[in-house]
């Protein structure tokens, strides 16, 4: 889905008669230039190989992993590839759990990094110094904005809208957006990822305060709310708040 509907929406840009920009020339690149299919069975014909030169920006769409894998010595052409980008100058972002293999390459160590909820776990346990935020959908992931990593499998929407803005400014990209009818999703992640399964932990306190928020996520400021039902303080609540579920309670829609 991201691959092909940013190949579409990105190649749209500077298209029409009174575009002020110049377009973007989107390719999908592969390790091998010969067709695939990808894990739901659709075919992927790609138009460049990992040899061609280097472009203004790399998007990593995103990974599948079964259960029984583990990213470990996975991506190893495409992580150097991603790298000699990073070299380069080139934007370098991720839709979706394509973050994953951005960790893997240690270019998240100690930034920011979004990513689809169900990929928590993978990042408290095998990437510790990321600091995973799954209730973004775009992330400024550090080097000075030169990553950038975004939430859900649909969230290559709004990486697109940003592409556009930042490379071809506010009007092309509200012409792109009204053409696409591509939306805000300023409420983030949080109303999907409060339906995962619960990481499994002791605290009475706490899972009493994640099974609320299943249906009280659009609580205006739903920390306050959760630090009185905890009958905690809110450094003490935040503080097992994080260490029994691996994330930050909320810390964004707090402040809407």
């Amino acid at each position: 889905m991201a691959a092909f509907g940013l190949h579409e929406v990105l190649g749209d840009t500077g298209t029409n008669e009174e575009a002020l920009s110049r377009p973007m020339h989107p390719a999908l690149v592969a390790n091998r230039r010969r067709p695939f299919r990808s894990s739901t069975g659709l075919q992927v014909t790609p138009e460049r190989d990992l040899a061609g030169d280097c472009a203004d920006v790399v998007i990593v769409c995103d990974i599948h992993l079964n259960r029984d894998e583990t990213p470990e010595g996975r991506w190893r052409d495409e992580i150097a590839w991603v790298r000699r980008h990073i070299d380069h100058g080139a934007l370098v972002c991720a839709t979706c759990s394509g973050s994953v293999l951005l960790a893997e390459a240690g270019l998240l160590d100690g930034a920011e990094a979004a990513s689809h909820w169900s990929m928590a776990d993978l990042f408290r346990d095998r990437y510790p110094g990321v600091r995973f935020r799954p209730e973004r959908i775009l992330c400024d992931s550090g080097r000075a904005g030169q990553l950038i990593t975004t939430g859900g499998a649909s969230s290559w929407q709004d990486l697109a809208l940003y592409l556009i803005g930042r490379f071809c400014g506010a009007e092309e990209a509200a012409r792109v957006a009204r053409l696409f009818l591509l939306g805000d999703r300023g409420y983030g992640q949080l109303p999907f990822a409060s339906m995962t399964r619960p990481r499994q932990h002791s605290d009475a306190v706490i899972s009493k305060i994640q099974a609320w928020l299943v249906d009280n996520y659009a609580t205006a400021n739903p920390v306050c709310a959760m630090v009185g039902r905890s009958g905690l303080s809110e450094r003490s609540f935040k503080r097992r708040f994080s260490a029994a579920t691996g994330y930050t309670p909320v810390a964004n829609m707090s402040r809407r």
